[in-house]
């Protein structure tokens, strides 16, 4: 009896998901619980596995197409049975049956875009704004549904500004309209501007500037490239696209400052000495992103401002502290999040950043682990860096940058030492730190990591 491999649901707020990548080929026999193929979602990348042993024996969504949760992606049949005939091109999705039942026929309506855009468009949204309320006077094509479809977020952007989203051509997945999609859109003029030519970016709008009766007009950008240059081009994988989608979004809602102070880490790195052997039969590995870890949650302690977001013109102090801890990817960069780091311990939080960053890499971390944080580590300095000046995790308020920790000359008590030294620095948003509370922050930091307690372990 064939089974049905849908694709799943890995967070109460995704909706779809892309194939990246199939494990397995048709034809192939598969083990139950063995990784069937590889996926990307708004939230996390996952192997998905088998739901039962058997052979695949058809693939319904080919690798880089992206369909609703729940349709069917693959079939599996019994043991010994035959592929179906002319697989493997990756036909439509259809709405699932239930994981282990088996495969019923569907009447063919349309094309494979077609069945798979239905699926899709008949998924209600999670909340209508009441700027999509509007019904539409003729029939509507799949590309206005899709565009309809977006976050809540950018449902509620459109209702404070009164954006009707159909009006606005979408560069989400499947064309789903993101919050720098309706920003832009805002930003200039709510006027929707002719396609783009490939290469080329479309000019802002003047616009007027803050506390100002005139104009500013921005130049539009050159062509990214010209008829005639040897270029490659390459899509972006869906991963890029959304880290691309949340840089730009962090630079557009948050006034970046940085301070950089240098630290002394002679007293972290005699007690990871001391202390390596032991926390490794624990079956933790002592980094000193775990120091900077615990002393980073003893500030958020102690300025809670730092531990907070801004919505609207309220702040919003966090009283959990769920610590970031971004992981550098082959093709990308994830920052999976561990949960009430306030209530561990030295040796909890080893044991915290070496689980997730292990599972980020073998793509095993769930949707809920890489949301909700309060504030984020990110280490550039493992790739040699001095320090960097990474941007703000949204909606969080800071964001801390760890340099490479090399030896250096240093100036103690009037005489030439060798020290090891690193540059800690500090990304935060001016609307609520003020650099006066970044300073009093920061060096609360140093001093702690430089008289680091062993009873703090």
């Amino acid at each position: 009896m064939a089974t049905n491999v849908v694709m799943p649901q890995m967070g109460e707020s995704i909706a779809e998901g892309t194939i990246v990548r199939w494990i397995k080929k048709v034809g192939d026999s598969v083990d139950r619980d063995e990784p069937l193929f590889e996926i990307s979602t708004d939230k996390v990348d996952a192997e998905i596995p088998s739901p039962s042993a058997g052979v695949l024996t058809e693939i319904k969504v080919k690798e880089g197409e992206t369909v609703p949760v729940n349709s069917v992606v693959a079939v599996i049949g019994a043991a010994g049975e035959q592929p179906a005939a002319g697989n493997g091109s990756g036909a439509s999705a259809v709405p699932a049956a239930a994981v282990g039942q088996p495969e019923t026929s569907i009447p063919s309506t349309g094309t494979a875009v077609d069945n798979r855009a239905a699926a899709a468009d008949a998924r209600p949204s999670a909340a209508a704004a009441p700027a999509e309320t509007m019904a539409p006077s003729g029939p509507v094509s799949k590309e206005e549904l899709r565009r309809q479809k977006s976050s809540p977020l950018v449902r509620r952007i459109a209702k404070e500004h009164n954006v009707d989203i159909r009006q606005i051509q979408g560069t989400g997945i499947s064309g789903r309209v993101t919050k720098n999609d309706i920003l832009g859109f805002i930003e200039s003029g709510g006027s929707t501007g002719s396609p783009q030519a490939p290469g080329q970016a479309q000019a802002p709008a003047a616009q007027p500037a803050a506390g100002a009766g005139r104009t500013i007009t921005i130049a539009a950008q050159g062509p990214v490239y010209r008829p005639g240059d040897r270029v490659e081009i390459v899509p972006m994988s869906v991963m890029r696209k959304k880290i691309a989608e949340h840089m730009v979004m962090s630079a557009h809602t948050s006034p970046h400052v940085y301070s950089v102070y240098e630290v002394n880490f002679g007293r972290v790195t005699a007690l990871r000495e001391k202390k390596k052997a032991e926390y490794e039969a624990a079956g933790a590995k002592l980094t000193f992103t775990a120091f900077i870890a615990k002393a980073i949650v003893d500030g958020l302690r102690q300025f809670p401002m730092v531990n907070a977001s801004i919505d609207g013109e309220n702040i919003v102090y966090k009283k959990d502290i769920n610590l970031g801890i971004a992981v550098a990817l082959d093709n990308g960069l994830i920052v999976p999040v561990i949960r009430n780091a306030d209530e561990k311990n030295l040796l909890g939080i080893s044991r915290g950043i070496n689980d997730l960053a292990s599972r980020a890499r073998s793509k095993k971390l769930n949707p809920d682990e890489v949301q909700g944080g309060t504030f984020t580590i990110t280490n550039p300095g493992i790739f040699g860096a001095l320090y960097g000046l990474p941007l703000i995790n949204q909606p969080q308020v800071a964001i801390l940058g760890v340099g490479t920790i090399e030896k250096r000359a240093v100036v103690i008590d009037d005489a030439i030492a060798i020290r090891p030294m690193c540059n800690l620095s500090l990304g935060y948003d001016h609307r609520l730190i003020d650099g006066a509370d970044a300073g009093r922050f920061l060096s609360f930091i140093k001093e702690r990591l430089e008289n680091f307690d062993e009873g703090w372990m």
